[in-house]
């Protein structure tokens, strides 16, 4: 009924707005009324979901589809929409891409939406193929139905900035057909937030401009600050937001008031004034603290938990949890570029500490996580092995360096690591373990004496087999031709 339909929505209206609590009242306050209402408890088992009862919300769904005796596209839709939404983390996308294709099958089935859920249900499935498949069927019902064209442009943004051109190209059709479509203005401001700081402003501005009176706006403007590297007026901002929301602030503001007192820390320690730099760092780990308790499972990025890793290093005894958090924020990134850069922010903050043997361990996660496709790097390479170097592993040490030279066969860098390694297993030389290496190193050294760090190179290749003449060939004529 049409009454039933008002307050479905009416629901999906406050789980818009991240008030899962309200949504929750408005279903519960009804189906205490309609107990048997299918719509309504499909509603209320999104909110179950949103809550984390995956079985509870599955019971829901099973319940409002044989009511619906599985004929009814409202509520297959809502049912779908609510697993396969690719925002969500919870959810069950083949269940969704199941119920919203019985959905499509239904005779004159002309709801663009259900096919746009259906892409977003691929999507979640990590099908992006038949996603743009299922969002142009969207389109063939409604040309100007502008969700399936922005989420269009966001499979492809997903899949890297090499695809700007596209995506940017269904992002303003999508805006040219609706200006007052915010999700575009908002996806804009946050892919141009790291990279471009005055065009993520512009989208910003205009996302607000075409907002009903956002809660968030304070977080968002709080957030920009934060991005102009304004990190004090950003605090501020925060704190202004807090006061005005009173009971309930929106939970993303302890995250960026977290992140401005860490940067001021950083700031003050490099200025030498490690007082001022240990109190906004304490503070950091607070609003860090908060945001963590007042967030939902949905509102925590893998960056935050990757952030927060960082700023408990720096207190003595939270190593494990440490390790906990940057793990947690690889298992929620699917970009392998991303997932690598929590590891190795971990291995740099060890670095930091002289703490070899830990740097070595999440050095050594990187280049495991690009094995599969041998994407890693030659300073990947160097950074775990001079790692296992530097604690003495010589075994994982010439493990790597023999990965290096064969990822970079003419660098002299991988054979004089390499040199150095079996130099201490072979420490009196009497196997000669370090002579083929330190042979390379003469050869690809001496082709090109400009190149830089080769001549301390040489020397220590020179006096290796100097001393190897001298001590095991017991030949002191080679020795000094060495010594020249």
């Amino acid at each position: 009924s049409g009454d039933e339909e008002a307050t479905y929505w009416l629901g999906q209206a406050e789980i818009g707005l991240e008030n899962v609590p309200a949504a929750k009242t408005v279903y519960q306050s009804k189906l205490s009324a309609a107990p048997n209402s299918p719509l309504i408890l499909a509603g209320m088992g999104h909110v179950e979901l949103l809550e984390g009862k995956t079985q509870d919300a599955r019971s829901r769904f099973e319940t409002a589809i044989s009511l619906s005796q599985g004929k009814s596209v409202p509520v297959l839709n809502a049912v779908g929409y609510a697993n396969g939404n690719p925002d969500m983390k919870n959810g069950d996308a083949q269940y969704a891409i199941q119920k919203l294709t019985q959905a499509t099958q239904a005779k004159k089935m002309n709801d663009p939406d259900v096919w746009t859920n259906l892409g977003d249900a691929y999507r979640k499935a990590g099908q992006g193929g038949e996603a743009v498949k299922s969002y142009a069927k969207a389109l063939e019902l409604d040309p100007n139905y502008v969700r399936a064209m922005f989420r269009t442009g966001s499979v492809y943004q997903s899949q890297g900035a090499s695809q700007e051109a596209l995506f940017m190209k269904y992002y303003n059709d999508a805006v040219a057909k609706d200006p007052k479509y915010t999700p575009v203005y908002r996806t804009l401001w946050g892919y141009f937030y790291e990279t471009n700081v005055p065009r993520s402003a512009e989208y910003l501005e205009k996302y607000l401009a075409n907002s009903d009176d956002d809660p968030k706006a304070c977080y968002f403007r709080a957030s920009m600050q934060y991005a102009q590297g304004l990190f004090a007026q950003a605090v501020s901002k925060v704190d202004e937001c807090v006061s005005a929301a009173g009971a309930t602030p929106y939970a993303k503001v302890y995250g960026i008031k977290a992140y401005a007192l860490d940067r001021l820390s950083d700031q003050s320690f490099k200025a030498k004034d490690s007082v001022k730099g240990k109190e906004y760092l304490t503070q950091a780990k607070a609003s860090f603290d908060e945001y963590l308790k007042r967030a939902s499972v949905d509102q925590i990025g893998a960056g935050d938990y990757s952030r927060y890793a960082l700023i408990l290093l720096k207190f003595p005894g939270n190593e494990a949890q440490a390790a906990e958090l940057v793990t947690k924020a690889v298992a929620l990134d699917s970009v392998e570029a991303n997932r690598a850069s929590y590891y190795k922010s971990l291995a740099q903050a060890y670095d930091a500490q002289k703490n070899a043997a830990e740097a070595a361990k999440w050095y050594t996660r990187i280049v495991e996580l690009k094995a599969p496709k041998k994407s890693y790097t030659n300073l990947d390479l160097y950074n775990v092995g001079y790692s296992y170097y530097q604690n003495s592993q010589y075994d994982s040490t010439i493990k790597y360096f023999t990965m290096y030279t064969e990822l970079r066969p003419n660098d002299i860098f991988g054979y004089y690591m390499l040199g150095n390694a079996n130099a201490v297993i072979d420490s009196n030389s009497t196997q000669g373990l370090a002579a083929p290496f330190y042979k390379k190193v003469i050869e690809i050294g001496e082709a090109d004496l400009t190149a830089s760090q080769v001549k301390p190179r040489l020397i220590t290749a020179y006096k290796y087999f100097m001393g190897y003449e001298f001590n095991v060939n017991k030949n002191q004529a080679e020795a000094l031709k060495w010594a020249d």
